[in-house]
C-alpha cells in the first residue's frame, strides 16, 4: 500500500525557522534508510503557508486566498510518499523517525487510494487512462 506521511506544521515552521545541521543530518540518515528499504517514493519539506495560496471552489466559482493561513495545527510542513505492506509498517517507520521539529510535533499517516478502491465507477477507460498517465510519469523520472 502507498501512504502519505504528513509532517504537521508548528509555529516555528510557519515562521520560517529552518532546521539545524544536526536535525538535517538525522533526517538525511533516516531518508537513506527509507530508500535502502524500498519504502520512500518521494519526500519534501514545504515552505511556510505565507508563501502559498489556496484556491477555494464553490460550483464554477474560484477564489484565490493568499497565505498565511491561521490554523497552524492543520497545516503541513512536509511529507513523504511511502510504499509499505501495511499501516502497521508505516507506523513502525514513523516511530523510528527523528522528531522533525523542536519540541512537540505530529506526523500523520494516510493511505493513498488505489484504483481498486473506486469499484465499478472506475471504468476500464478510466483505468486505462490512469495506467497511461502513470507510465508517462515513470518515463519522466
Amino acid at each position: 500500500m502507498r501512504c502519505m506521511v504528513i509532517v504537521k506544521a508548528t509555529a516555528d515552521s510557519e515562521a520560517g525557522v529552518m532546521p539545524g545541521e544536526e536535525l538535517l543530518a538525522a533526517m538525511g540518515k533516516f531518508n537513506e534508510e527509507l530508500v535502502k528499504a524500498g519504502v520512500m517514493l518521494a519526500g519534501e519539506g514545504l515552505a511556510p503557508s505565507a508563501k502559498g495560496a489556496r484556491v477555494r471552489f464553490s460550483g464554477s466559482q474560484r477564489q484565490v486566498v493568499d497565505g498565511p493561513f491561521a490554523e497552524t495545527k492543520e497545516l503541513i510542513a512536509g511529507f513523504w510518499l511511502w510504499q509499505v505492506r501495511s499501516l502497521d509498517e508505516a507506523i513502525a517507520w514513523v516511530r523510528r523517525c527523528p522528531n522533525p521539529m523542536a519540541g512537540e510535533s505530529v506526523i500523520e499517516i494516510r493511505p493513498v487510494f488505489e484504483a481498486e478502491d473506486f469499484g465499478e465507477v472506475f471504468t476500464p477507460e478510466l483505468r486505462e487512462q490512469e495506467e497511461r498517465l502513470r507510465a508517462q510519469l515513470e518515463g519522466k523520472r
